[in-house]
């Protein structure tokens, strides 16, 4: 690292631009990450199946802790009690025993439904020993979900979280594949009768196992097998069933190994990793690969937010993985401890903070910029994460600039922030952690992957000019096989070999990628003006009134309205500043509040040069947050806009109607 803290870019260019065409739009050159400059990093041979990984970690360390949970007494956690190595690899080829006693075959569809827990993880390393292709159920999807991906993909065998045994009875008489439910836990004699009398066997955790054996006539794997096929919750239509195959999904865990161990520090035996971010998503499921293809430890979570600072206290792991909604809680946390402060330590705080950075922003690597005055005065702030954190990785959508900056000064760990798809195995973007000029950016591609950008004419991004801007494409080797019984939906996303992403990028002089805005989030207003909604959503949540917003606009009229959440505290500070005792909710809907963050909305508008259509016209004030229970967010906080249309349709009239009469 020391010899390449030097180099201002990070990327190689291995082919050039493309002209436009009258078929194609024009194309930026393509460029690797330059620890791929040789070549792009490829899976080696003795690897078959992600099954290798955990045999050969208990063959190496099988006393070592694996998967950790903490069992409640009395409505109350107790401390993290493991499984080992050799504990998980025995029970994993267990189950897939007695997977195959009940009809289950090499490629065969296994569903796997439920929160982060052991059981999930033996589940789908069942599922690797017998080359079973397993297919994750969204914990945070219903029935309707549920039944239409147990069918689409002819799921056979589920194993699944108890709490969830009723909701894959309500669909059962509909899931004609389904011939066999393992619960994670118990299952009822009443559920038992229930399953029987549509053909459906219905086994507890323990009764499953022993089915099973250790008899080691485990069936050959191949890199080119199916391991999972993985739906995407997608924010339109029905879930797609993203192939990802061995070779794929293994390859990206040897380049998250290869790009740490060149620029920071891999994983050991001795890292403890927190699993929390939802296992059905590929992001956690290749960080717990990664993990023990490294035999390190991992503890799951509860399962239930209000817990969640509490068990990472308990667990006090030192790779943390999270999304940017988690960053913020814990940076607000923070900021409100030192507010709260007196004025002599506030200075002190922002002294140290100014001085470290100005170290920070020289390019000195985390742990050599000013660590007397980081021990003196940020010492701290690490145990709002348990105190043993050294890793922090950022994915899922975009980390603010200020959050990004404040964790990585105050927090002496290293913090990197990532961008990939289910179709891209997760990370296909990450910044390198110790180079500090990537912060507000999603970093260079990883080793196994190709980048470009194709231009976007109707949006005005043009990959050839000087500041590059355009779709990202991406062709390597950790990309998805297409998606499972749709070629259509593969063909308009594949193209010449190239995976068309739908995010806008922007490549910056050091060779690291910006996203900036989404291809499909763009509509017409009424005068023609094209609006690129997603961006302009992306500046509005600068202003620190706000949480999120939902910027609508159509091509029958002229001007843009908005759902906003506001920020409670805010809101409730400026309440006392005017003398206003409402309750939050009835703040939410005092048209002088509406007037004051539609004010400070289109101020931040106007401060990012946003044009006069691109202002919103009228704000309404939602104080419950977007969830997905109400089917208005993706599990990774994406917008579903046509969900929320639906969902605020009245309202979304009311505005215009409001704005319309103002206007007169």
């Amino acid at each position: 690292l020391a010899s390449l803290t030097m180099v201002d870019v990070y990327t190689v260019k291995v082919e050039e631009a493309r002209p436009a065409t009258h078929e194609k739009p024009s194309a930026g050159p393509v460029y690797r990450c330059i620890y791929a400059k040789d070549g792009l990093l490829e899976l080696p041979s003795q690897f078959q199946s992600p099954w290798d990984f955990l045999r050969d970690s208990a063959a190496r360390s099988p006393s070592k802790p694996m998967l950790g949970r903490r069992h409640k007494t009395d409505s109350k956690a107790g401390p993290y009690e493991w499984l080992t190595y050799e504990e998980a690899y025995n029970a994993a080829i267990q189950i897939g025993s007695a997977m195959r006693t009940r009809g289950v075959n090499s490629g065969d569809r296994c569903g796997i439904y439920g929160s982060n827990c052991p059981e999930w993880i033996l589940a789908m390393e069942a599922c690797n020993s017998y080359a079973v292709t397993y297919v994750p159920l969204y914990d945070t999807l219903g029935p309707n979900a549920v039944e239409f991906i147990i069918n689409h993909s002819e799921v056979s065998i589920a194993f699944v979280q108890q709490s969830k045994i009723p909701s894959i009875l309500s669909c059962l008489g509909r899931c004609t594949s389904l011939k066999n439910i393992v619960s994670f836990g118990n299952v009822s004699t009443t559920q038992k009768k229930e399953a029987e009398e549509l053909g459906v066997s219905c086994f507890s955790w323990g009764e499953f196992l022993q089915l099973g054996n250790l008899d080691l006539d485990l069936p050959l794997k191949n890199k080119t097998s199916i391991c999972t096929i993985m739906y995407t919750s997608g924010t339109t239509g029905e879930p797609k069933g993203v192939i990802i195959k061995n070779e794929a999904f293994m390859t990206e865990v040897l380049s998250i190994d290869q790009i740490l161990s060149l620029t920071d520090k891999a994983a050991t035996e001795d890292d403890v990793y927190f699993s929390f971010l939802p296992l059905a998503h590929v992001y956690d499921q290749i960080m717990v690969t990664y993990n023990i293809y490294k035999g390190s430890s991992i503890g799951f979570w509860q399962g239930d937010i209000r817990f969640l600072m509490e068990d990472i206290q308990t667990l006090q792991p030192t790779i943390f993985c999270g999304v940017p909604r988690i960053y913020d809680r814990v940076y607000a946390g923070i900021n409100s401890k030192i507010s709260s402060e007196g004025s002599w330590k506030k200075s002190l705080f922002q002294y140290a903070y100014n001085y470290k950075l100005g170290y920070l922003n020289t390019g000195i690597p985390q742990d050599k910029a000013a660590p007397w005055i980081h021990k003196l005065v940020f010492d701290k702030i690490k145990h709002a994460l348990g105190g043993q954190v050294r890793l922090m990785l950022s994915g899922a959508a975009p980390l603010s600039m200020n959050v990004e900056e404040f964790l990585r000064v105050t927090f002496g760990a290293t913090l990197a922030q990532g961008y990939g798809l289910t179709e891209t195995c997760a990370g296909c973007f990450s910044a390198i952690t110790n180079v500090f000029s990537m912060t507000g950016t999603v970093g260079v591609p990883m080793t196994t992957i190709e980048a470009r950008l194709e231009s976007v004419s109707e949006m005005g991004y043009d990959a050839l000019s000087d500041q590059p801007r355009g779709e990202i494409c991406l062709r390597g080797n950790t990309l998805f096989s297409g998606y499972h019984k749709r070629q259509d939906l593969t063909e308009e996303v594949m193209v010449d070999g190239w995976f068309h992403t739908g995010d806008i990028g922007e490549w910056l002089p050091n060779g690291a990628m910006k996203i900036i805005d989404r291809k499909k989030n763009i509509f017409k207003l009424s005068q023609g003006e094209y609006v690129a909604v997603e961006n302009i959503e992306n500046k509005y949540l600068q202003c620190p009134l706000i949480t999120s917003i939902w910027v609508y606009g159509n091509s029958f009229e002229s001007f843009l309205v908005a759902i906003v959440i506001p920020e409670r505290q805010a809101l409730e500070d400026w309440a006392v500043k005017h003398n206003l005792s409402d309750d939050y909710k009835s703040l939410c809907e005092n048209l002088k509040a509406r007037k004051y963050i539609l004010d400070e909305l289109n101020s931040v508008g106007q401060k990012h040069q946003l044009r006069g259509f691109e202002l919103i016209k009228a704000v309404h004030l939602e104080p419950t947050p977007f969830d997905v229970e109400r089917d208005l967010i993706t599990p990774t906080f994406k917008l579903k806009r046509p969900q929320l249309l639906k969902h605020y349709k009245d309202c979304i009239d009311l505005l215009y109607k409001e704005a319309k009469g103002a206007m007169v």
